[in-house]
């Protein structure tokens, strides 16, 4: 038989009794239960880890109560889904009718949802279908705007460089015209104001 102890509880000791308590808690146990796996473990009888529990442990611990006291609510509900379900699926498979109906039901959708999936599938291919000649038309229209835009650049270029050489035939002509003026001894005529106010030309 273990020795009960006497001596004061330590800082180690409360995490013992916090950590099976609160594991019994979240698992579905009673904190009986826990109070007596902590009294083997430390050598102390279950009614003193209990009113350690209660006294002093507790109120460190709210928190963490509250957290596993959900967690085993939701186990709780998970093991009611598995066996609710479980036992539907055993139905079933009792039931040969049943089966039977259901696979064909089964079968049936699956028949009408391959249908309309192929149905879908070829109005896809139609619009893609569509979608090319379309890319492919617009592509014909891009290349001849291209070719009509290049063709355009030509010309301008063209008339431009035509024009340019012009203006140059054109002003040495006009320096020719002047060169040979000078030569000929033409010059400017000059006006003198007279009386009356009127210009009157001299020639030299």
């Amino acid at each position: 038989m273990a020795v009960k102890r006497q001596d004061a509880w330590m800082a180690e000791d409360d995490m013992v009794l916090a950590e099976v308590t609160l594991r019994h808690i979240r698992e579905g146990g009673t904190q009986l239960a826990a109070f007596e796996e902590v009294a083997q473990r430390l050598g102390r009888t279950p009614a003193a880890c209990g009113f350690r529990w209660n006294s002093s442990v507790r109120k460190k611990y709210e928190a963490a109560i509250q957290i596993a006291k959900a967690q085993r609510q939701k186990r709780s509900q998970e093991r009611r889904i598995s066996y609710t379900t479980y036992t539907s699926r055993e139905d079933h498979l009792q039931d040969p009718n049943y089966s039977l109906d259901h696979i064909i039901r089964f079968l049936r959708q699956h028949k009408n949802e391959v249908g309309e999936l192929r149905r879908q599938q070829k109005q896809l291919e139609k619009e893609l279908q569509e979608r090319e000649e379309q890319m492919e038309r617009l592509e014909r229209e891009n290349y001849a705007m291209k070719s009509q835009l290049d063709s355009m650049q030509n010309n301008y270029q063209v008339v431009n460089d035509d024009y340019r050489t012009l203006i140059q035939i054109m002003e040495r002509a006009r320096k020719m015209t002047i060169l040979d003026e000078e030569e000929n001894g033409m010059h400017k005529a000059k006006f003198r104001m007279e009386t009356n106010g009127n210009l009157e030309r001299i020639d030299k």
